[in-house]
């Protein structure tokens, strides 16, 4: 399912004569092959002990890699249920953003946790929060406005100090306070995932950490990782197709929020 959604983000406009070419080379949907949709309970259907599973017609529904989908929570579960009950005519992944996200969490990030940990810390060595603008001083005085607030908690609430630094050029982060990061970071597959995917979707590790830790908001921790688009969007216009983009990864963050809350539901 996930190299369907993979095929599908890869679609470009719709006036790309080259994305058009790729859409007519992609498969076609799968078409709706079950009509009842619930949530099993940990002990049936193929579920362990551990996991509420959803069931398609009374069968567990399988991850790409052909796991039982499973969860530890009844709230989660519900939720992807809600999902795959949602779909018309045809199984369209890019819809159903929360199972798509709890599938790449069982199938990857929970094989590799320690090299996904790994990641996220090294996306702090190089965070974004860290690298500011001169000028113009209204982006300057925005920056802070937003990015402060992150590097304050991490400093009165965790001890752990990260240097600033005009421009690009890049500047080492003290050791100390990464090994802080790294002890934000969940070892779960789950809550990885939702960190992980968030980072990316961010650019910045810190503020994944401080959505997760409760600093931070989806909505707060959107704008701060867009203050410098925002800024250009102002200045020189809004583009339709990098809108477009932007809103879709807007509901990969918000997935990831939701799956951090429901986990611990």
């Amino acid at each position: 399912m996930r190299d369907l959604l993979e095929e599908l983000e890869q679609g470009g406009s719709p006036e790309d004569p080259i994305a058009r070419a790729r859409a007519a080379q992609r498969p076609s949907l799968p078409k709706r092959f079950y009509k009842a949709v619930s949530v099993g309970q940990p002990d049936e259907a193929g579920a362990s002990a551990a996991g509420y599973s959803i069931l398609l017609d009374g069968r567990p529904v399988r991850t790409p890699a052909r796991a039982v989908l499973q969860v530890p929570t009844r709230a989660l579960a519900e939720a992807m249920a809600e999902e795959w009950a949602a779909q018309k005519e045809q199984i369209d992944p890019s819809t159903m953003p929360l199972t798509r996200l709890v599938n790449v969490a069982l199938d990857r990030v929970g094989p590799e946790a320690g090299a996904v940990r790994d990641e996220v810390v090294r996306y702090a060595g190089t965070d974004m929060l860290f690298y500011r603008t001169d000028s113009p001083q209204a982006l300057v005085e925005r920056q802070a406005s937003h990015w402060d607030a992150v590097l304050d908690w991490l400093r009165e609430q965790h001890g752990a100090r990260f240097f600033l630094a005009e421009g690009v050029m890049h500047v080492a982060q003290p050791e100390d306070a990464l090994e802080v990061v790294r002890g934000l970071v969940p070892e779960a597959a789950l809550p990885l995932a939702a960190i992980h995917s968030m980072t990316t979707l961010t650019g910045s590790a810190l503020i994944a950490l401080a959505v997760a830790q409760g600093r931070l908001n989806a909505d707060e921790a959107w704008a701060a990782a867009h203050v410098d688009e925002d800024w250009n969007r102002e200045q020189w216009g809004e583009d339709e197709l990098a809108s477009a983009r932007r809103e879709a990864r807007r509901v990969e963050m918000d997935a990831a929020v939701r799956l951090l809350a429901l986990h611990g539901a």
